[in-house]
């Protein structure tokens, strides 16, 4: 059983939330996850401007995702960084290209499910992962979130992401916040839990 883990990460958050995913579900029996990157839309220069070209660089030896590859995957794992509450435009571009896979009905009755991070910690995690389903629901897969089991999304006694929508990252107004325990196991959780269900639907 293969799960893909396809994300968009410009300063490296999402990517370390991408590896933790990819743990999790690596605690599944029988089930692989295969990290893909969506290809960048941004000129170089715009990078160099905007300080991403290092975490880029440090991203680069993880494939970039074709559209077709998502049809051989059982389940399939997105994760984003929140602009103005949606989806960057990298992941937008992407998913608009699977126009041929919602005609033949490739993706349908496959998991689907969301990670995102944000700047600040109500710069719009939840919008994002909410309006990201919208587009999966359109894709007929079934949605797959972080349900309450996962403990840690009812911590009070620090600032942090996740939600019954997915595990989150804050990253800071300038990127220097890294992913905290708290949400890594969040993400490491979600993806226990979608490979898990894709693996009963699978059955």
């Amino acid at each position: 059983m293969k799960i893909l883990v396809v994300f968009y990460s410009m300063y490296g958050h999402i990517g370390r939330m991408a590896d933790a995913v990819r743990a999790g579900v690596g605690e599944v029996g029988g089930a692989t996850a295969e990290l893909r990157r969506v290809p960048e839309t941004l000129s170089e220069g715009v990078l160099a401007s905007m300080g991403a070209l290092e975490a880029q660089k440090s991203l680069s030896h993880i494939p970039l995702c074709t559209v077709d590859e998502l049809a051989t995957a059982d389940g399939i794992i997105f994760g984003t960084p929140t602009r103005y509450g949606n989806m960057c435009g990298q992941m937008r571009q992407f998913l608009d290209a699977t126009g041929g896979l919602w005609a033949k009905g490739a993706l349908v009755g496959k998991v689907g499910s969301v990670f995102a991070s944000s700047a600040t910690q109500h710069g719009g995690q939840e919008s994002t992962i909410l309006s990201f389903h919208t587009t999966l629901l359109h894709l007929g897969m079934v949605i797959v979130g972080l349900p309450y089991s996962f403990q840690g999304q009812m911590r009070i006694d620090e600032i942090t992401g996740g939600s019954p929508y997915g595990a989150s990252t804050i990253a800071g107004g300038k990127g220097e916040r890294l992913p905290s325990e708290n949400e890594l196991a969040a993400a490491r959780f979600q993806g226990r839990h979608v490979a898990a269900i894709a693996a009963k639907l699978a059955g």
